[in-house]
């Protein structure tokens, strides 16, 4: 009995979690229709909600932005709309600091999140799975030796972490794509891949 049980929550807890998660993404998406008028909602026209509408307008919203950033007027607009944020104190530093991520991150420039490097924390016997990322050059004359910046993110929780500097001798790259190493701290380690976790042939 309790090896059946046992096997009906590995074919209902993964599903439910899926579940879960893609409710979740959808009714928060669909909080874009709170943006057009009552009248033009699915709700006055149709009587009843229809869930993943937002979603598409979500994806229109973005793919209209991206046409419009692209061109000269639309990137005036952009640029005065910056500028503008610029001038609030508290929004200027929020903004700033979450453009320059999303900009690392989704843009494909510089070096943010390229390698995934293998360092000692939490403590010097133990080795954790870290994303190799930009290291601010102000901070570079106060380092004796060659330092590489490092996140290290939490399990199950990727999104959350520690950012630390270490010096590059004491870290070992890993020939594993991001992608994977995500796939490992997010499963904690339980998914398999095809790909190893093998040192690379230089640090």
């Amino acid at each position: 009995m309790k090896r059946y049980f046992i096997t009906g929550l590995l074919i209902w807890v993964p599903l439910g979690i899926t579940i879960w998660a893609l409710n979740l993404i959808i009714s928060s998406l669909d909080q874009s229709l709170l943006l057009l008028p009552m009248e033009w909602r699915p709700e006055a026209w149709l009587g009843h909600r229809i869930p993943g509408l937002g979603v598409i307008l979500t994806l229109a919203v973005i793919g209209l932005s991206g046409v419009v950033a692209t061109n000269i007027v639309g990137q005036r607009l952009l640029a005065y709309w910056e500028n503008l944020l610029s001038r609030i104190p508290i929004v200027k530093s929020i903004y700033s600091s979450v453009k320059q991520v999303s900009d690392t991150l989704f843009s494909g420039n510089g070096e943010a999140f390229r390698k995934v490097l293998m360092v000692r924390y939490p403590h010097p016997q133990a080795w954790s799975i870290a994303f190799q990322t930009n290291l601010p050059k102000e901070l570079l004359q106060h380092l004796s030796e060659e330092h590489v910046a490092v996140f290290i993110p939490t399990t199950p929780s990727p999104v959350n972490g520690f950012y630390f500097f270490v010096k590059k001798s004491e870290t070992v790259e890993l020939n594993i794509s991001v992608d994977t190493a995500l796939k490992y701290i997010v499963s904690m380690g339980v998914a398999s891949a095809s790909e190893k976790l093998i040192p690379s042939s230089h640090t």
